[in-house]
């Protein structure tokens, strides 16, 4: 079984709801070990947009990454997920942000997430649920600190 970490994120509809079933789904094939707070942040990249709920969780698997990726983006097919606009509104989004050990730089699969240590939607709920993480050769506390742009706010239980 690998470790590795998931960004859920949403801005249309029942934001809650949808992660929620998001997770219902992805506990049929990863065992979800830890989910961070949900977290409210203010869209990233196309500003015309409502606010995201996001969540990031940790996992074990033995799907390998590409299988991981494909069961992830057949989770967003199933709920609709419409691609529109690059950074655009969506019902669930999940990403791969870290594999164990694996990394790749190819287009259909990059990991570590190319962005994450610039996403506070990413990088503040990965830091509640793991504090000692390192990211390449960074740790997170590290990332945290140098992070500016958007507002992120985290919501009572």
């Amino acid at each position: 079984m690998k470790d590795i970490y998931l960004s859920l994120g949403s801005n249309v509809g029942d934001t809650k709801k949808n992660i929620e079933e998001a997770l219902k789904m992805l506990s049929e094939k990863i065992d979800i070990i830890k989910v961070s707070s949900f977290y409210e942040t203010e869209p990233v990249g196309y500003a015309d947009q409502d606010w995201f709920l996001n969540i990031v969780l940790k996992a074990k698997t033995d799907l390998v990454p590409l299988e991981l990726l494909e069961f992830c983006k057949g989770i967003e097919s199933k709920m609709k997920r419409v691609k529109t606009v690059r950074f655009g509104p969506r019902v669930i989004d999940v990403d791969i942000l870290l594999y164990q050990d694996f990394s790749s730089d190819e287009d259909v699969l990059t990991v570590p997430h190319p962005r994450m240590k610039q996403r506070a939607f990413v990088i503040v709920p990965l830091f509640e649920i793991e504090q000692d993480l390192k990211v390449g050769d960074m740790h997170i506390k590290e990332i945290i600190n140098k992070l500016q742009g958007e507002q992120i706010r985290k919501l009572g239980d």
